[in-house]
């Protein structure tokens, strides 16, 4: 009991040397671990991080990756990142804001990628997440799909593949259904006349 009153002590002084006003928020352990993350960054050129809801709020950000070789060259994909409070001991929840004809991100923004899965271990940081994302443009991977249609085209036919890549980051029509890429969705009287 008496360490109680010590504490309901302290943040009265706490208070009081804060002229009235109320205690600065505590920051939890993740936000702390992220700050740190956040200013080792050693981003590629190709990759940019933005913060869409001011730096007050690191816990959620972007991150822009415009790959410089590849099938993706050129194009602009943007994802979202959520982090947790108890970030590092859970992974960041990671979504692809920009549709891509991909097979290890599926049309909804779900990434496929290990470490943000089954191989997530305290001692990755956003950095590693971060190039794992430009890798997945420079590398995809058929093995281990999400969108199994992409795959088994990158796997057989990887000429098709290219292909389809080009044309859906020109928001042309692929299989399954639209995607947008960087010049916008075509309508559907545009694709009957494709």
């Amino acid at each position: 009991m008496i360490k109680l009153f010590k504490v309901k002590e302290k943040q009265r002084e706490l208070a009081e040397s804060n002229n009235g006003k109320p205690p600065v928020k505590k920051q939890s352990a993740g936000e702390l671990r992220l700050q740190k993350d956040i200013s080792e960054l050693n981003l590629p050129k190709t990759c940019s991080i933005a913060f869409p809801n001011g730096k007050d709020d690191l816990m959620n950000f972007e991150v822009t990756i415009r790959p410089d070789e590849g099938y993706y060259l050129s194009g602009t994909f943007v994802f979202s990142f959520q982090i947790s409070p108890i970030y590092p001991h859970e992974a960041p929840k990671v979504k692809c804001k920009t549709k891509v004809y991909h097979p290890n991100i599926d049309l909804d923004g779900n990434v496929c990628l290990n470490i943000l899965r089954e191989d997530w271990k305290p001692v990755l940081n956003i950095n590693t997440i971060i190039y794992g994302l430009y890798h997945l443009f420079t590398e995809p991977n058929h093995e281990d799909p999400l969108n199994h249609e992409a795959a088994a085209v990158l796997r057989d036919n990887p000429k098709m593949f290219e292909s389809n890549v080009r044309r859906a980051m020109t928001g042309g029509f692929v299989n399954c259904g639209f995607l947008s890429g960087e010049f916008g969705q075509l309508s559907l009287v545009e694709t009957l006349s494709l």
